[in-house]
């Protein structure tokens, strides 16, 4: 009996090992990847900016290198957003914004955001849409989130020529959203293990696909918070795969008045850098940032609107700009050594309580963590704004702030 007991025990301990190696391996593999991706863009974006800045470009090899250094930044913004968001799972911070959602609008939105690359590589999208399927209970954005994942993932997969399906159904009481493919398929032993975090098929330097491998984790995660599965299916290597999305219908249906739609955050392109743009002549805006380029960027954007701007490089020369110059709005970074952001407005509110003045602050940080925020607005800015920023939102949220949007 002890002897049996012993070689259960071993065989226990054996099984713990090999979890914990297998963990510390995948561990490994990921900061291993997670380097690569962030790396990978760094390199097109500061090669680019080096020949810009030296100008030796003609006019269309300067348009190309403009084009690289957004795409790459694209690119990495993406990586870093889907860090966040994992981030937010297990930490379990992730909230949805619910409201009744028809899924055809959703998906065609998806969809149309995809064609480009689905073009670039010479892959068809086929859709089949049922417009009265719905309405489910969810958030528009996450659920849009969830498609572009699956959809992308396809076409990444998908060889010159090939094909993927989009279909949107309703069955029963669920509503079913299909994405299928006939490329590179998915390897029986790996298909269990398809929504791991952290997990890839191709791992490893030599593979032939980008990405950070939580895609599908993220997908599966969502998916569950509205209540549904997603599930995934691949006779194997070169034959493709299926990936079957089920929502549950809303007991009452919604008028259509009430349903959702794509907010504009999911479109494919921004929109034009300086498209009706905000008036601020006789605006004085100051921005405290450690970082000189960023600095750069804000002031070229703000003036362009016809602002005043000032900068400090740190919190201190804020705080000194701030009650000097009298700003109509401060910008501030967070995130700065010696004295941060938190420190700056706890400084300035005090200051400005004792003179009886008040002066709106913006947050913008690359601390994006939902508890940043609202840490941010509880130390006295009135709005948090995470990097990377785009242009035009920025200066039409400077302008809401001083009311002088149109």
């Amino acid at each position: 009996m002890a002897e049996k007991e012993r070689e259960l025990l071993l065989e226990r301990e054996r099984r713990v090992r090999a979890r914990a190696e297998e963990a510390s391996r995948l561990k490994d593999e990921f900061l291993a990847t997670i380097s690569h991706e962030l790396r990978s863009p760094l390199n097109g974006m500061l090669g680019w900016a080096k020949l810009l800045r030296d100008g030796s470009l003609s006019e269309n090899q300067a348009r190309q290198a403009i084009e690289t250094i957004e795409r790459n930044a694209r690119t990495q913004a993406q990586l870093i957003e889907d860090l966040l968001d994992v981030s937010r799972i297990i930490t379990g911070n992730l909230r949805l914004n619910v409201r009744p959602v028809m899924a055809a609008p959703v998906v065609e939105s998806a969809i149309a955001s995809l064609i480009p690359a689905a073009d670039a590589k010479g892959v068809r999208i086929q859709s089949l849409l049922d417009p009265d399927a719905g309405p489910i209970s969810g958030d528009s954005g996450r659920l849009q989130q969830v498609m572009w994942n699956l959809i992308s993932n396809a076409i990444k997969f998908t060889p010159k020529g090939g094909r993927v399906q989009v279909r949107v159904e309703r069955i029963n009481s669920h509503i079913e959203i299909i994405v299928s493919d006939n490329g590179q398929g998915i390897s029986l032993e790996f298909l269990p293990h398809v929504f791991d975090r952290f997990r890839q098929a191709d791992g490893g330097t030599t593979r032939i696909h980008g990405g950070l491998g939580l895609g599908l984790a993220i997908v599966r995660h969502l998916v569950e918070l509205h209540g549904g599965t997603v599930t995934a299916v691949s006779p194997g290597q070169g034959r493709g795969a299926t990936f079957t999305v089920k929502l549950p219908l809303m007991v009452i249906h919604a008028r259509r008045d009430e349903e959702s739609k794509v907010p504009p955050q999911a479109e494919a392109e921004s929109p034009p850098l300086f498209s009706s743009p905000p008036k601020l002549e006789g605006v004085k805006v100051l921005i405290i940032d450690d970082e000189p380029d960023a600095r750069n960027l804000l002031r070229t954007v703000l003036e362009y609107h016809g602002a005043e701007v000032h900068d400090a490089g740190s919190a201190a020369q804020g705080l000194r700009e701030a009650k000097e110059w009298r700003p109509s709005i401060v910008v501030s970074d967070l995130g700065m050594p010696d004295e941060d952001g938190y420190q700056f407005i706890e400084k300035f509110r005090e200051w400005e309580r004792e003179s009886g003045t008040w002066t709106p602050a913006v947050a913008l940080t690359a601390y994006a963590r939902t508890e940043d925020r609202m840490r941010a607005l509880a130390a006295g800015y009135q709005i948090h704004l995470a990097k990377p920023v785009d242009p035009v939102e920025f200066a039409l949220i400077v302008a809401g702030q001083l009311g002088r949007t149109h």
